[in-house]
């Protein structure tokens, strides 16, 4: 700790920080640009110039850059000096010389952080009457939009793309006053993290053109607190809207999490939200076959007779569905006729990953904590397709041997090029096995490309060189020893070793294996950690809530237990092979489908009820470490559309079995009594009796306008906004908005002369960088490890002819981000994959159309040479172009 003076007040700071973060972290206003919380200092821009005196009898001091100064012991500083405030009215009017006057047609504005900078430091006119440079834009693809002319210089789009997120397409071209910051040519960007450009870029340079397609300002926003549900891992998300339409989706700091940073899936993938061809209103199948339209008092009647007349009632829940949603449809059909909607082998691996998690609920690592982990083992996972954010924080974590190299040379860690440059290409350890390579190779020590059993085989290996007393792999082979032992001796040495393992292949015997590894080297390291991924946004809450799969649901179809089917929010498509979900639904008497896009399954409904997504929906999420998150409803649809679990009060009730709760509230309650592994999910938010000095927190920011020009052509009068009566959110500019307000409620960020929502948020952060005051949202359901657990057994289940195992993409594997626009433009097209000798073993060679039958579902693609497969293994693309249904790996005969 250090004692330093700033502007006369003394505080106690972290000795270890810049000036700049402490500053910022007491409060003071001072104006950056090159500096970022994650990627530190370089003192490029000059825009943060303070004062600083030798001691108490200097009287004239010196004028240093607050980011490159470290906060030495009896430190004295002063921002509002007259003279720092001087050079940095300068310097901000230097690096606007060339920036256009364009503000109120740009769509950084209202939310700028360079207009912010500007006010903050002082330059109000300008006085620069010559030419300005001029540049051609790019196209960037269908994300991200650019606008070169704005560029002030500042490094920080290269700094975080190259440096941080290790992208190699976007560079600083020219020098002097042409530097240019784009790609070699047009087209969108490589990495999977370029979308976070649009908030590191303090200008409007890079920008969202998803939101530029139907553009309004931030303050005419209405804002939510979100959960990104494209994966597992529980991403916090801000997403905006007017007038019931999804405009975008923005970062939401939480400190344990994504922190500053997002996906471009979890970013873009939201277009769903606003296609036409959603169901709107319920829908009936007719005689000749065709869903039609009916009103809600004559859906009513028809649902009820339904149920009258129904000869057994099953339910299918939803992965990706709230817990909310997925207990109301259980108590619908009774929690014996519930199913948790995932295939066997994603259920299996699902609550292997349960019993994982709860095995070690001590040391599940967060995705921040990730990042300290100084060395990995990764067993299955191609992180960067299934849980991409977590690629973004083991990047990070390789380069833990820079600061301990930095460190051993006095370097303090926000010294963000010396650091680099010290540590070159001395990256701490991370060692993966993996069906095929993945886009994490490029930070792997000699990455192993292994069938899903033999990945299972080096997972217990491990686990029994790092402990002799966990079960043994026979007969491996000298290489395969050799590595074992280099990666067991490897993670005991060092200081906090990380083991990551997933559900994407479907086989639970690599979970048991992950868990055998981490219990193994635990006993050596007590700061050991297990981080586990699972497919969807809500699967490990499934897990949790019923084992039994989807299977259950079709097999009483198919040996008349039951004739009607009720589905939240799921496809069965996506879930079975076709022919059986086919043969399913023709025996089925009813399938009624609670859902908000337009799958396969509700085109062969009989009856469709348009539920609302979760821009129009409240409902909590359990993430992949069994932390508890509430989402909060964006806007009210246009009824009759309505939350999944009102659907499904509402069924039961005409169905004879009216549930007793009224609310969120009521139906929280209900489901911690019936189900108390969920105890604790009250407590992700607070209720909606909750009042901070009697008010309630605004959805939109305090400059809210136009409410009643929105609604002019039909009424004049100021309309009463919507009164919320799930949760504590206000459906207006109204309320207490501020850094006492509980931060699972903060719906945007906005700060007194802090507009953008990377700056802004510091304002609500304990301290710069860190956690948000008042503690990170969510509650962790696995607060201890249950009984001590013993070592699995090393069971795997081999197959020796031709397997099958999939192959995921970001963009197209995860079926409600396929449905954005987007998203769509950026799929990859369907290919089989083989290596050479496979494809000489089938006869075929690149490019050649080649039909494969899996689950009796058979498609034909190209085929595409992947030497990194092993032998006799196809890789098949899932999740796109129809390819949903098929259960992988599984053994197959080309």
């Amino acid at each position: 700790m250090a004692t330093i003076t700033i502007d006369g007040k003394e505080f106690d700071v972290d000795d270890t920080e810049n000036l700049l973060a402490v500053a910022l972290s007491k409060g003071f206003d001072l104006p950056y640009f090159c500096w970022h919380p994650e990627l530190h200092s370089v003192g490029a821009c000059r825009q943060c110039a303070v004062k600083s005196y030798r001691n108490d009898e200097d009287d004239k001091g010196m004028l240093v850059m607050a980011c490159m100064t470290p906060c030495s012991d009896g430190g004295r500083f002063e921002i509002d000096d007259e003279e720092a405030a001087e050079m940095r009215r300068q310097v901000i009017e230097w690096l606007m010389t060339n920036h256009p006057h364009d503000c109120p047609v740009c769509e950084e504005g209202g939310e700028c952080h360079l207009q912010d900078m500007t006010l903050m430091a002082g330059h109000t006119q300008r006085r620069y009457r010559g030419p300005k440079r001029t540049h051609k834009n790019q196209d960037l693809g269908p994300f991200i939009n650019h606008e070169m002319n704005r560029c002030i210089a500042c490094y920080r789009c290269v700094r975080y793309y190259r440096d941080y997120a290790d992208g190699d397409d976007l560079r600083a071209l020219g020098s002097h006053n042409n530097v240019y910051f784009g790609r070699e040519s047009d087209g969108a960007f490589d990495n999977e993290f370029s979308g976070n450009l649009v908030e590191v870029c303090p200008t409007g340079v890079f920008t969202d053109k998803t939101l530029g397609a139907h553009y309004n300002r931030k303050w005419d926003m209405q804002n939510a607190p979100g959960i990104c549900n494209h994966c597992s891992l529980g991403c916090n998300t801000s997403p905006g809207s007017r007038q019931g339409v999804l405009k975008r989706i923005q970062n939401r700091y939480h400190g344990e999490i994504n922190h500053y940073f997002l996906c471009d899936r979890g970013r873009f993938g939201a277009g769903f939200v606003n296609r036409d061809d959603r169901p709107r209103q319920p829908l009936v199948r007719n005689a000749d076959g065709v869903l039609e339209p009916r009103e809600m008092d004559v859906m009513r009647d028809t649902m009820e007779e339904v149920f009258a007349q129904a000869n057994g009632v099953v339910g299918v829940g939803s992965p990706r569905a709230s817990l909310e949603d997925n207990f109301a449809l259980r108590h619908l059909v009774g929690a014996d006729n519930f199913t948790n909607g995932m295939a066997p082998a994603d259920s299996a691996a699902s609550v292997a990953a349960r019993d994982a998690i709860a095995a070690n609920a001590d040391r599940l690592a967060t995705l921040r904590e990730v990042e300290s982990c100084d060395a990995v083992l990764i067993l299955g996972e191609d992180v960067t397709q299934t849980a991409p954010r977590l690629a973004l924080s083991l990047r990070q974590s390789r380069r833990n041997k820079h600061l301990e190299h930095a460190a051993a040379n006095k370097i303090p860690k926000w010294h963000a090029r010396a650091v680099r440059d010290i540590g070159q290409y001395n990256n701490s350890p991370i060692f993966s096995a993996t069906t095929s390579a993945t886009r994490l190779d490029d930070i792997v020590m000699t990455p192993q490309r292994l069938r899903p059993a033999a990945i299972a085989e080096l997972g217990f290996a491990v686990a029994h060189a790092l402990d002799n007393t966990a079960p043994k792999v026979e007969q491996l082979d000298a290489d395969t020893q050799a590595l074992v032992d280099a990666i067991a001796e490897t993670l005991k040495g060092a200081k906090k070793p990380l083991i990551v393992a997933g559900t994407s292949l479907g086989d639970p015997a690599i979970l048991k294996a992950a868990a055998n590894a981490t219990k193994a080297l635990a006993a050596a390291n007590e700061a050991t950690r297990l981080f586990v991924t699972l497919a969807e946004a809500n699967s490990l809450g499934m897990a949790m809530m019923e084992e039994r799969d989807i299977d259950h649901a079709l097999t009483a179809v198919e040996d008349g237990s039951a004739d009607t089917l009720v589905v939240m929010q799921n496809c069965l498509y996506e879930r079975a092979p076709k022919a059986r979900v086919d043969a399913v639904i023709k025996k089925a008497k009813n399938v009624v489908v609670l859902d908000h896009s337009m799958t396969r399954t509700v085109g062969e409904a009989t009856h469709v009820l348009p539920s609302g997504s979760f821009a129009e929906s409240d409902g909590t999420l359990v993430n992949n470490e069994g932390r508890a998150q509430r989402f909060f409803q964006l806007f009210i649809p246009d009824a009759p559309m309505q939350e999944g679990w009102r659907w499904a009060a509402d069924l039961a009730e005409v169905a004879g079995n009216k549930p007793e709760w009224l609310g969120m509230d009521d139906l929280i309650k209900t489901i911690v009594a019936d189900c108390p592994q969920f105890a604790g999910i009250e407590d992700a938010a607070p209720s909606q009796s909750f009042r901070k000095f009697g008010m309630r927190f605004p959805r939109s920011p305090h400059r809210f306008s136009g409410r009643t020009a929105m609604y002019a052509n039909v009424d004049v009068r100021e309309r009463r906004p919507e009164v919320d009566p799930d949760s504590p959110l206000a459906y207006s500019m109204e309320g207490y908005y501020g850094e006492q307000q509980p931060p699972s409620t903060i719906a945007y960020a906005w700060s007194p002369g802090w507009d953008s929502n990377q700056a802004a948020i510091t304002r609500f952060q304990d301290e710069v960088g860190g956690h948000l005051k008042g503690g990170d949202p969510g509650i962790r359901l696995f607060a201890a490890p249950g009984a001590a657990a013993e070592f699995w057994a090393a069971e795997v289940t081999a197959v020796d002819g031709w397997q099958a195992v999939p192959v995921y993409h970001i963009f197209g594997s995860e079926s409600q981000s396929a449905r954005a626009p987007a998203i769509a433009e950026r799929m990859p097209k369907p290919e089989y994959r083989v290596n050479a000798e496979a494809a000489k073993a089938l006869g075929v060679t690149a490019g050649d159309s080649f039909e494969l039958a899996v689950n009796g579902e058979t498609h034909a693609f190209p085929l595409a040479i992947d030497p990194s497969l092993p032998d006799r293994t196809i890789g098949v693309p899932v999740g796109m172009h129809g390819v949903c249904g098929l259960r992988l790996p599984v053994e197959v005969k080309p």
